[in-house]
């Protein structure tokens, strides 16, 4: 949107650069649109348009999503190691968006990592380290554009033979001790979330007196604050 110059005489815009080369778009107008066709960008491409005013009044630009980076992955060669390292590659990115890695724990999905995307178009290569819980675990990596919608890859599955994780609570009550280092949420009786992290010990002492729910490992259980 064009709006008349603050003297009233002719436009607000009186130029438009593309990557530093003046366009030929029509901008004596009240709108107009930036035609990008004729630069013949591939997705990814490094863009950067200056839009030049008069003083007084502003321009407004309707679509900048436009130019935001899309979600077009396709990922392949998903892999959860041994040792906890979750990786993947990809194709076809179109932008730089950051992967959301996602685990299945407690019925849900948990964002358990995140890498930032390298945005080109080839062969990219990714990893995070993840904390596997003991029996049959689930993974998947999402991305977000400027729609919101989320996109999703397959998933991928790994069974781990480690010894299910135990709690118990110091005479003390003010920690939590599991037997091994684990993922953990903490909830209050009205599904308030209060605490979460991966730890081997999990001081309670701040909360209040009640009843609270635990997810760790592949479990959901409950105890009371005395």
């Amino acid at each position: 949107m064009n709006p008349f110059a603050s003297s009233g005489v002719g436009f607000c815009v009186y130029e438009v650069r593309v990557n530093g080369q003046m366009t030929t778009d029509e901008i004596n107008s009240s709108a107009f649109e930036i035609d990008l066709t004729i630069f013949q960008f591939q997705k990814g491409d490094k863009l950067d348009i200056q839009i030049k005013h008069k003083d007084g009044c502003s321009p407004k630009i309707i679509n900048p999503e436009v130019l935001e980076p899309q979600s077009t992955y396709l990922a392949s060669y998903l892999k959860v190691s041994s040792d906890g390292e979750f990786s993947w590659k990809t194709t076809g990115e179109s932008g730089s968006l950051p992967f959301v890695v996602e685990q299945f724990r407690w019925n849900k999905w948990v964002k358990v990592g995140e890498v930032e995307g390298k945005g080109t178009a080839t062969q990219n290569s990714y990893s995070v380290k993840v904390s596997p819980h003991t029996g049959n675990n689930r993974f998947r990596i999402k991305q977000v554009d400027y729609t919101k919608k989320p996109r999703y890859s397959k998933e991928v599955r790994f069974r781990s033979m480690d010894s299910p994780v135990t709690f118990s609570i110091d005479k003390n009550d003010d920690n939590i001790i599991f037997s091994q280092e684990t993922m953990f949420e903490i909830y209050d009786y009205y599904g308030n979330l209060v605490k979460k992290g991966i730890d081997a010990r999990v001081s309670i002492a701040n909360l209040k007196k009640g009843d609270y729910f635990l997810n760790y490992g592949d479990k959901t259980e409950t105890f009371k604050k005395k």
